[in-house]
This record gives C-alpha cells, structure tokens and sequence, in this order.
C-alpha cells in the first residue's frame, strides 16, 4: 500500500501507513480476487468443459436411469473406471485438432483411405441424428411434465432455438450460453440430498459390485460405456480446438507456433481433466438418483428420462421430480447444437468443405446443411412410429460399437510425427487411450458373444 503521500507528491516518510488500514483493504479485496480468479478459471474453461457437459444430454441420462434403476448401485464402478480412460481420449482429439489445425475427420483423411474415413463418417452421421431425435423427444416429455401441453409443440419449439442458435449466432457468442447450460446439470446433484443415502454401501458397491455376468447386463454396460466414451465427442472437441484457435488472432496450430505449445498443452490437460470430472461426477449422481429411488422402490422398468422424472415424484418428492425434469431440458439445449455440430464437421471435413460455427451460412453452406438435416432428420425420428426407448438405448450402444474404430484410427493419428510433428501425444495418453479402445472392444464382443448375435 506504500507510505501516506504529502501535498506536494512526494512521499511523507515521517507519517508511517495505517496497518489497521491497510489490513481492512486487504480483507476486503480478497473477496474480489478470489472471484476474479474464479471468473479468470471459468473463462480459461471452453472445449472440455462443454463437451464433457453435453455427454450428459438427455439419451446419457435415460441410460443412466435405465443402469440405476435396473441394477442399483452396482454400476456406480462404471463411472469410476471410465474416467481416466474417458480423459485421455478426449486429450488427445483436442491436442490433434490445436497442433494440427484441422478437425479429426481432416487429420484421418490424411492417414487412411477415403472409404474408410467415409464408412465411420456416416456412421457418426446415424447415431448422431437417432440421438437428436431422442434428445428432442425427451426434452417435449419433460417440459410437459413440468409445464403441461403437447410434448410435440415443445419438441419443435427446442429444435428451431437450437437451430437458430447455431446458425444466427456466431460460435464466439454462442459459446458463452454453452458454458452457462452447463449449470443445469448440478440439478442432479441437488436431487441427491432430497433422499436418504448409505453411503457405506455406495462406497462399497463403488469398488466392489455385485453384477450377474449374462447378455442384459454386458449390453447395458456397453451403453453406458457408449454413451459415456461416445464418438461425437472426440470430433467435436478437436474442432472447438480450432475454432478457438482460429477466432484468437495471435494464435495459430502448434505446429507453426512451437512456442505456444507449453501453454496450450496445460490449459487443453486441465479443461479436459475437469470436463470429464464434471460429466463423469453428474453420471455418478444420475445412476445414485435412480439407485436408490427407483431400484429400491422396484421399479426397474425405466426406460426414458422423462420416465425417471416422473417415477421420481412418488418416491422422492416434487423437488426431486422438478430438479430432473429441468435437468433433461437443460442438458438437451447443450447437447443438441454438439450433436449435430459434430456431425457437421465430421461430414464437411471429410467433404473437404468450408467449415466453422464462426461462418456465416453463405460462407459454409454444405456445413449448415448437414447441421439442418441432422436436426430435421431428429425431429422426424421425434415424430415418426419408431420406438424412441429402443432407439435411444441402441443408439448408445451403436456408440459404444463405432468408438472403437474411431479411436483405433485417432490413436494412430496422435502417434505419426508425420502429422503431429514433436508434439505427439504423450506415454500416459498413448496407453490410456489403447486401453480405452481394448475395454470398448472387449465390451463389444462379450455383448455379441453372450447374446448369441454372433455367427
């Protein structure tokens, strides 16, 4: 705070400061550096922290419930064990996309042929839009749960403000509502200290589950691992990377600018630890919710979200039921601009088309295209006679199928000095991401083994 200054300007050494002052000053900025610091944090939070927030959406709540309700507890260890694998993946698609400049279908097309970066393309593509329509069918149930009227006028309603969003918005705007809806998800949270827990028995059956090995079981594991480690996720990532790089001026690929690599590599590692801490820990109390409401009160038939918003209210009282129905709404108007944006790259990158949320529709417009189609194309699964419950769990475990060749094809990416030059992906993230594709393969063929699909 420095020495008390006379008239004249000059320091008046002969009249020592105040201490008790100066300490109220201090005391009373530490309140504003604390939340300066906090905002500083938030700010530096992008990419990770909304792709993390947007696996939660409304098709990852239902099969969340679903695994709650059905077996309890008994799949909190999920959560546990897919975190690790789940954050180096997510790594390393966002260090592809910040060294390279280019988005992961780009940076495939680059390393494998083109019909084979087009099967896994479209096959994104298809799970991606099953996922919208069931998004969006949620979102009509639980806001007419909440508000009453036709679930299809709300189901409308949240496909044209998140159509307009993306289109009339640009990202650098839009991204700032992204990051607030990211707040909807403590609802779950919340719904937890509205019924009584054992957590000793949370504890133990965390780390030690008692799960029958049969078909049911497997395929209900590989959803939440599919819908957990899900493949729209690693190319939306990627290509926030970009578009953050792109829309800062003094920024540019790792690759051209070396000397921005030690900052960027730690902001990508912390943003993507506490993304996927964030989405991993909400899952937790989803599966929690539905343990020890739905499950304990027998009613393991849950098979939408909005099904478990409104099993709940019986059970767990009207806040419970209100603070999940807001949850699905919330989570939905996140999650929807990711899965069809993901797409929209996925597609246009393998296209060698001009993409960006940052372009304006005449700029990009077989980009906006797919993002339309996508989300058309969700509304008429909303409205047409498919099953939207089989639907949604299968497109989960659709998911869990397709991430595997995807993150074959990115770990063989990350691993070219080739294409990432010195900036590889690390050991950790080598081994964690190769595991991570084991775990979903071997899921993956136990669930065709044990249920007899196989030849």
């Amino acid at each position: 705070m420095g020495w008390p200054v006379s008239g004249g300007g000059v320091p008046d050494k002969s009249r020592p400061s105040n201490p008790s002052r100066t300490a109220g000053s201090d005391a009373a900025l530490k309140p504003v550096v604390h939340r300066l610091r906090r905002a500083a944090l938030f700010q530096k939070l992008g990419p990770g922290l909304i792709t993390g927030a947007a696996d939660d959406d409304p098709s990852g709540i239902a099969t969340y419930s679903q695994a709650g309700a059905q077996l309890g507890v008994n799949m909190l260890w999920t959560m546990v064990f897919t975190y690790p694998l789940m954050a180096a993946i997510q790594m390393i698609s966002a260090r592809i996309g910040r060294v390279t400049g280019r988005g992961l279908a780009a940076n495939m097309g680059r390393v494998f042929p083109r019909g084979v970066v087009t099967v896994l393309v479209t096959l994104l593509l298809v799970a991606n839009t099953i996922n919208i329509g069931a998004d969006l069918a949620a979102m009509g149930a639980a806001a007419r749960l909440v508000l009453g009227g036709s679930p299809h006028l709300f189901t409308l309603l949240f496909a044209a403000v998140s159509l307009a969003l993306q289109i009339l918005v640009p990202y650098h705007r839009y991204v700032r509502y992204l990051k607030w809806l990211t707040l909807a998800l403590f609802a779950y949270v919340g719904v937890v200290f509205t019924v009584q827990i054992d957590w000793s028995e949370v504890a133990l059956r965390t780390v030690m589950p008692q799960i029958a090995l049969n078909g049911a079981t497997v395929t209900l594991v590989v959803a939440v691992f599919g819908t957990t480690i899900s493949p729209y996720l690693f190319f939306w990532q990627a290509s926030q990377e970009v578009e953050d790089e792109e829309a800062d001026p003094e920024a540019g690929p790792l690759l051209d600018n070396p000397d921005q690599a030690p900052a960027q590599l730690s902001r990508i590692r912390w943003d993507t630890y506490i993304g996927m801490g964030f989405s991993n820990l909400i899952a937790f109390f989803i599966i929690l919710t539905t343990a020890v409401t739905l499950h304990t009160a027998g009613k393991t038939d849950i098979q939408t979200s909005a099904q478990a918003a409104e099993a709940l209210r019986p059970i767990a009282g009207d806040l419970a039921f209100l603070l999940f129905s807001l949850g699905i709404i919330g989570t939905g108007l996140l999650a929807i601009p990711v899965l069809a944006g993901s797409a929209a790259y996925a597609v246009s990158e393998a296209r060698g088309w001009k993409i960006g949320l940052e372009q304006k529709p005449r700029e990009a417009v077989g980009f906006y295209t797919v993002i339309g189609l996508a989300t058309l194309l969700g509304i008429a699964i909303a409205y047409s006679p498919i099953d939207p419950i089989k639907a949604l769990f299968w497109s989960a475990v659709l998911n869990g199928v397709i991430s595997v060749p995807i993150m074959v094809a990115m770990m063989v990416v990350a691993s070219r000095r080739h294409e990432m030059g010195p900036f590889v992906a690390t050991l950790a993230q080598r081994v964690f991401g190769w595991i991570a594709a084991g775990v979903m393969a071997a899921a993956t063929v136990a669930m065709f083994v044990l249920q007899g699909w196989g030849p």
